[in-house]
């Protein structure tokens, strides 16, 4: 009985020990990240109590890096799946401009909080500060909230993940968020290791790939601790290194986890390995409807009439008589001239990679390829043309009747949209990608020079450029979504040294809001050493003097008086090495001829 009683009691403490213990359950993706996003509450709470206790500029300071650092671990989901909140949570401190309704909204978020924060802190600025903090835990209580209420599956959160890599390629290392503070670099780091918990917890098939994605974003982590200055970061070798394997890895990582695409009719391609690839954007995300859809049949069609002057009304003018392929689709004139011979009051841009946007021409009058054509062939003083009443000539002509045959195949009779429709497709058609820049970032043929890459990185970095011209598209259409593409008032003057700004008010003339007066279109800067002058009146003849244009800060940095140049106004202190540097990278993006 004595021997009995022990083994008894070793069972007792057994049992006890371990029986009642419940099975683990790892958190959920979802669990996980409501969890962070309370990290942000928190430190957001904590950031209003330093402000109101009137702590020094440092602490401060440091409770607001803080605050960001947190935030990026969860910008990944709130980007995605809350993009309008989002908006007022890291969007620029810019108004929201609803042109349509004619109404704009006041920016909120990080970006303003920054604003008043650096370069300096004053403190008669503290009840304003306090307030959009307040505004700031408002907006990610409606963020948590959502994020509670949706399903997050894997083929979203691989699609979140594969977007946060774009973000933080276009919008992340440029200081696109992170304007004055210019903590862009160490907040790299924490929006990179955000997803290496993601990818563990999708990797349900146990693919190798996930081991390979997470050393990736490690050795990448260590990269930008290294080098965590923001003007001297090189972000050619980062990307090159690091951000395109991680793109590419993240592919195959889905197809081993056998983790569907998301179906949306999204401006880049599910399956692109990187951002830079060939197959990469996705023309049919920017046009006005499914029977619109690009074919290369449409754009056969379309060739033959954009270089036919039997659009015109004397026959006398095609679309090419104005955008040469010679010069890039442009006509290399200062401003365009009209049927007579006199000056127009506007450059002619390029049409290449221009159906990667969702606004055409310099005031964004027109929101489609489609509409562009219409506008430009009826114009009065460009082609003076009629669609309706080219069509007879069009159809009888038996070429025309064998491609529009192939282009249409389910329509007998020809119509007004389907000309819109193919030289739109046709324009289409002309996005290469095959640029010394292109090649070199797709890892295939030419490597930048030392100066050409010193030139990018300024480019997306010192210089600022990338925050209006957003890489790879180098245009103003907003990156990752590319639902939006912006407007800049960047105070042109007049005449080349002048001291009076362009008298062209721009996207004012449609839409009369004060914001907008002045404001045109960022134009791609593909083919920009082929497509002088610049400017949206041809203002400035070469590259050089567009760089010392935004050296000194715009309009309002060489003395002009603008109103509401969203342009930083400050001088950029470019070197002349750098300047120098900065025309050689944008010479890149010539596109090969071959």
């Amino acid at each position: 009985m004595k021997l009995l009683l022990p083994k008894i009691a070793l069972l007792l403490v057994t049992f006890l020990l371990f029986g009642c213990q419940k099975e683990y359950t790892p958190i959920t993706i979802q669990a996980e990240l409501l969890s962070n996003v309370e990290e942000v509450r928190n430190q957001v709470t904590q950031l209003s109590k330093v402000v109101s206790s009137n702590k020094s500029e440092t602490e401060i300071h440091n409770a607001f890096s803080k605050t960001r650092i947190a935030y990026k671990k969860i910008e990944w989901a709130v980007e995605y799946f809350t993009p309008d909140p989002a908006r007022f949570i890291n969007g620029p401190a810019l108004d929201e401009l609803e042109v349509e309704e004619n109404k704009f909204l006041s920016p909120n978020g990080f970006q303003v909080i920054e604003e008043l924060l650096f370069p300096k802190y004053e403190t008669q600025n503290k009840t304003e500060l306090l307030r959009e903090i307040a505004v700031l835990k408002g907006n990610l209580a409606q963020v948590r909230e959502h994020l509670k209420a949706i399903t997050i599956t894997p083929d979203y959160v691989l699609d979140a993940t594969k977007m946060e890599v774009y973000r933080i390629l276009t919008l992340g290392i440029t200081g696109f968020d992170s304007p004055i503070a210019l903590q862009s670099i160490p907040e790299t780091q924490a929006s990179l290791l955000s997803l290496k918990s993601l990818v563990y917890k999708l990797n349900t098939k146990k693919s190798k790939t996930e081991s390979q994605i997470t050393s990736l974003i490690d050795k990448a982590v260590l990269f930008c601790k290294s080098n965590s200055d923001f003007n001297t970061f090189d972000r050619a070798t980062f990307i090159k290194t690091y951000l395109n394997p991680i793109s590419e890895k993240l592919v195959q990582f889905q197809k081993e986890n056998s983790i569907p695409n998301v179906i949306k009719n999204n401006a880049i391609n599910p399956n692109a390995t990187s951002l830079f690839a060939k197959n990469t954007f996705n023309v049919n995300a920017f046009i006005p409807s499914d029977e619109y859809k690009y074919t290369a049949e449409k754009a056969k069609l379309g060739e033959m009439l954009f270089y036919d002057n039997a659009l015109s009304k004397d026959q006398n003018r095609s679309c090419a008589s104005c955008h040469n392929p010679e010069k890039a689709f442009t006509d290399g004139l200062k401003t365009n001239q009209s049927l007579t011979g006199t000056s127009l009051p506007r450059n002619t841009p390029t049409v290449t990679y221009a159906s990667l946007q969702n606004a055409q021409f310099w005031d964004m009058r027109q929101t489609d390829l489609e509409k562009q054509s219409k506008d430009v062939i009826q114009n009065k003083e460009e082609m003076h043309g009629d669609l309706k009443n080219s069509l007879p000539k069009i159809s009888q002509n038996p070429k025309y009747r064998s491609l529009i045959n192939k282009a249409f195949p389910q329509k007998t009779e020809v119509q007004e949209w389907q000309l819109q429709n193919a030289i739109a497709s046709y324009i289409r058609s002309l996005n290469k990608f095959n640029s010394k820049f292109d090649t070199h970032f797709q890892g295939t043929s030419t490597t930048l020079s030392s100066e050409e890459q010193l030139g990018f990185n300024l480019f997306a970095g010192k210089a600022k450029c990338a925050t209006c011209h957003f890489i790879p598209l180098f245009n103003g259409t907003v990156p990752p979504i590319y639902k939006k593409t912006e407007q800049e008032v960047i105070g042109t003057p007049q005449v080349k040294n002048g001291k009076i700004i362009s008298p062209d008010l721009g996207r004012f003339t449609q839409y009369k809001m004060a914001q907008l007066k002045n404001a045109f279109k960022t134009p791609t800067l593909r083919n920009i050493a082929q497509t002088a002058p610049y400017m949206h009146n041809g203002v400035f003849t070469t590259l050089e003097e567009v760089v010392d244009f935004y050296n000194k800060g715009g309009g309002i940095g060489t003395g002009i008086n603008v109103e509401n140049q969203t342009l930083p106004s400050d001088a950029l202190n470019l070197t002349s090495t750098e300047q120098k540097a900065l025309v050689a990278f944008m010479k890149t993006l010539s596109d090969n001829k071959n």
